[in-house]
């Protein structure tokens, strides 16, 4: 039952009685989408496992994980205090912490900016300068680009993919302590999985995301059709950057072939929806790219492993 049809179901006095019950922790957790963080601290730790030659560091593999997850932490905070106003009129999220009511503003974005700071100090001080720059510069991006573009400009995907990705490049960075054709290689990856996982969400929550003030990519496209062909686009895209990654020597052969049959299963997917746009083949193709990545990042670790 939705937040809004539960709060209809009891009177108003008993609705402030279950909140007072609610453990604070609780919504502090959620605050930070433990979900996304936990993504993000896989994508560094990948990373980190890809860019790795010789012995593998624990100790800083430990601080990359636990900064990389406070700075997530953060970052997923700031964002629910600024889009406050935006979740409390969507029914998918109107029921998060600050949306609802249950933590004061103040409070959230004291709390989330200094899991932010904390973590980016975190590091600098115990694994290097360029990781923290980069965790740095993910949070404010997402926070004070893409955030305010999605009430402007669909172009707000496009940059909000930029964040979405660095992750993985901040584990390589962590490891090797510069850049290299390899680690934007894998920051292409990320970046280009991002936009059919991303397209396919915002086309079947269009209504919601309208409702918010929103402006997503697929809002104006009733049909789905336009949206589908641009995943699509995108999967083919994916395709590409995934295949890359062996004649670059991050990974090895065996990586190579299960890249090809998951990048041409997001691209069949995406056909099916472009052929037949349909909510169904929508969901079908965002499914795909939630089971894609996880499969792809194994297939990278094992790959380097026997190579």
């Amino acid at each position: 039952m939705s937040g809004a049809a539960a709060s209809a179901s009891v009177a108003p006095a008993d609705g402030l009685r279950a909140l007072s019950r609610r453990a604070p922790w609780r919504d502090y957790l959620a605050l930070t989408k433990p979900g996304i963080t936990r993504h993000v601290v896989v994508a560094a730790a990948a990373g980190f496992y890809l860019g790795t030659s010789g012995a593998f560091d624990w100790p800083r593999l430990a601080a990359l994980l636990a900064g990389t997850a406070l700075v997530s932490s953060g970052t997923n905070g700031l964002n629910q205090w600024w889009e406050r106003d935006v979740d409390a009129r969507m029914p998918r999220t109107s029921s998060r912490p600050l949306a609802a009511g249950r933590i004061r503003p103040r409070n959230a974005f004291l709390f989330a900016l200094g899991l932010g700071v904390a973590g980016t100090a975190l590091l600098a001080w115990t694994v290097n300068a360029l990781t923290a720059v980069l965790a740095a510069f993910t949070l404010t991006s997402y926070v004070l680009a893409y955030t305010p573009l999605k009430k402007r400009t669909t172009l707000n995907t496009l940059v909000g993919c930029v964040p979405g990705a660095l992750p993985i490049l901040g584990g390589w960075t962590a490891a090797t302590g510069a850049f290299a054709p390899g680690a934007w290689a894998l920051f292409a990856v990320l970046y280009l999985w991002q936009l059919p996982h991303t397209l396919a969400l915002a086309w079947m929550h269009r209504a919601d995301y309208r409702a918010g003030g929103l402006v997503m990519v697929g809002g104006d496209d009733e049909t789905g059709a336009r949206t589908a062909l641009k995943s699509t686009a995108y999967a083919v895209a994916l395709l590409g950057a995934s295949l890359a990654l062996t004649p670059l020597g991050v990974t090895g052969r065996l990586y190579a072939a299960v890249a090809l049959a998951l990048g041409l299963g997001l691209v069949w997917y995406g056909g099916a929806w472009a052929v037949r746009p349909e909510r169904a083949r929508a969901r079908r193709l965002f499914l795909a790219t939630l089971a894609y990545l996880p499969l792809l990042l194994v297939a990278m670790g094992v790959g380097k492993a026997i190579s």
